[in-house]
């Protein structure tokens, strides 16, 4: 069975960072384009930073851009979403997804390209 799990959100006061976790089982990350979104109340998914399986191509939330960057460990199967400089406004579920390496590269973060989705990592970002 093909899962992932998001892990490491928290409350975190503005200014500070956190490193979000996303991984794997029954599955290669490393041959998936992967997706970091987020979704707060009232508010429509959003794409905050998606990545070709190949790498070759990044697309960043203009938002996040300079404060939100990607790793991954193939080894433990497990991709990261470094965020610092944190903002209210980042505060919402985080959700990692996987989705196939055919991927155009302008539909990179589109919720709908991605087949297999996390449960969701609670990120609050207040004083």
């Amino acid at each position: 069975q093909l899962q992932l799990v998001e892990s490491g959100g928290r409350l975190v006061q503005p200014g500070g960072s956190l490193r979000l976790s996303c991984a794997a089982s029954g599955f290669g990350l490393e041959y998936h384009a992967i997706g970091w979104f987020r979704q707060a109340p009232g508010k429509e998914r959003e794409g905050v930073l998606c990545i070709s399986n190949s790498g070759d191509t990044t697309t960043y939330a203009d938002s996040v851009k300079g404060r939100f960057t990607f790793s991954r460990d193939n080894v433990k199967d497990t991709v990261y979403l470094q965020m610092n400089s944190l903002k209210p406004e980042d505060t919402a579920v985080y959700y990692c997804a996987a989705g196939p390496d055919h991927i155009l590269h302008f539909r990179l973060c589109a919720p709908g390209e991605y087949d297999y989705w996390g449960q969701g990592t609670q990120v609050t970002v207040s004083s």
